[in-house]
């Protein structure tokens, strides 16, 4: 009888943790890339399209590659027309990112994203901005 008990005790233990391993505790977080832009050297502004099929997104990074860069801000325009301007100020080096940008509201469905900067010719190479989103 004590080992019907022990046996159904770790029956019991066993599905409690597939059910934890399964549940949303566990769930890891993809970043989707949403575009890339090579940025001249000057001072400009770029914009990257999203599309609707991406889906909504409640954060956004930025990493640049290549050259050196000053962002100035960013404007994201959502699918229903409101619009976010985020200041950024940062100066980034080949290989940088930004801290995770939260985005107000739930998910959104970002219609694009406008970047200001300029690259004082910081380097002589040209940066290469990407955009990721998280759902």
């Amino acid at each position: 009888m004590k080992n019907i008990l022990l046996k159904r005790s770790a029956l019991v233990s066993v599905l409690l943790v597939i059910l934890f391993l399964g549940s949303g505790f566990t769930t890891t977080y993809r970043w989707d890339h949403l575009g890339s832009r090579v940025v001249n050297y000057r001072l400009d502004k770029d914009v990257i399209k999203v599309t609707a099929k991406e889906g909504g997104f409640k954060k956004l990074k930025i990493k640049v590659t290549g050259g050196a860069l000053t962002m100035h801000r960013m404007v994201v325009q959502y699918g229903n027309g409101q619009k976010d301007v985020i200041q950024l100020r940062h100066n980034f080096y080949r290989k940088s990112a930004t801290r995770i940008i939260d985005l107000k509201g739930n998910k959104r469905i970002i219609r694009d994203i406008t970047f200001f900067y300029d690259t004082k010719n910081l380097s002589r190479k040209r940066a290469k901005v990407h955009v990721y989103g998280r759902h």
